[in-house]
């Protein structure tokens, strides 16, 4: 689960860019630029752990000389009161990088920790939790990892890598028949193609049609399970909308394949993580002889 260091360094400094601009006001005028200082990065509630590396490349674009070591693994079970990172540098360059570090943190673990909660709750059933896109704009590809650290899948990336027709997609193309069949001549053979039925009349119109996968969507589990039992494995089948928490197993329990949930990135909590600085002392200088 690497994430493209071309990609990380543009966002971090734009990110930089929003929070420090040309200088950081505070640290400048009070902290001497030659005072180190450790710092520990702490977990204040139980929960998933992700964006570690998030974290020390912000510290690294801001100074490359500081030394960011990970206490857990990426992906780690942690409880609360956790030290989850160690720091050794100079202090102003930690407290330059303290917010925007932890925001990345504390969001990603947070998306993290939701998905893992929901993973649970269907470990006994053969299905996937899969995420959408509706994702925070200019941190999908961050939030879709760290679903995949919470343990949950990715859905599509974007518009640009998998076929998708919803309601407005089935008007527009006249029915559902009419809109598989344009796709079906439009995208490559290897493509897949996934079709949004609301009814039982809409899934069997998706299966003659030719659909790979069949989205339920805000289906009651009746007809998810009626639906699974029409299409007898000829097609995915997808539960998506409104499933929570409380919703998931009997969601689950239906027999669909993959269940969305959009939740994972658009209402996961952050999770509450702290940074204190430890022991401070003066730059040491090198001696020359």
């Amino acid at each position: 689960m690497n994430i493209n260091p071309q990609y990380l360094n543009e966002l971090i400094d734009r990110c930089l860019e929003e929070d420090v601009g040309p200088g950081d006001m505070t640290t400048n005028s009070v902290v001497p630029p030659e005072l180190e200082s450790t710092g520990h990065i702490k977990a204040k509630q139980d929960g998933v752990v992700a964006g570690l590396p998030v974290a020390r490349a912000v510290f690294g674009r801001l100074d490359p000389e500081l030394n960011f070591i990970p206490l857990v693994e990426e992906g780690a079970e942690v409880a609360a009161g956790t030290l989850l990172a160690r720091l050794e540098g100079r202090a102003g360059t930690i407290l330059t990088g303290e917010r925007l570090a932890l925001n990345f943190l504390q969001r990603l673990s947070g998306v993290a920790t939701l998905t893992y909660r929901s993973t649970r709750l269907v470990k006994d059933y053969p299905v996937r939790i899969v995420d959408t896109r509706k994702t925070t704009p200019g941190l999908r590809y961050l939030e879709k990892y760290a679903v995949r650290v919470g343990g949950g899948h990715n859905h599509r990336l974007g518009l640009y890598d998998a076929v998708l027709i919803k309601d407005n997609h089935i008007k527009a193309a006249g029915g559902i028949r009419q809109a598989v069949e344009r796709a079906r001549r439009a995208v490559p053979h290897t493509a897949k193609i996934e079709v949004e039925a609301e009814d039982l009349a809409g899934v069997a119109e998706a299966l003659a049609a030719g659909a790979d996968i069949i989205m339920l969507d805000n289906m009651n589990t009746a007809d998810m399970s009626e639906a699974a039992r029409l299409v007898n494995g000829r097609a995915l089948l997808e539960a998506s909308g409104g499933v929570t928490a409380d919703t998931l197993p009997a969601v689950a329990a239906t027999g669909v394949n993959i269940i969305s949930v959009g939740a994972l990135t658009h209402s996961a909590p952050a999770l509450d993580i702290s940074l204190d600085l430890g022991q401070l002392k003066p730059m040491r200088n090198d001696i020359k002889l």
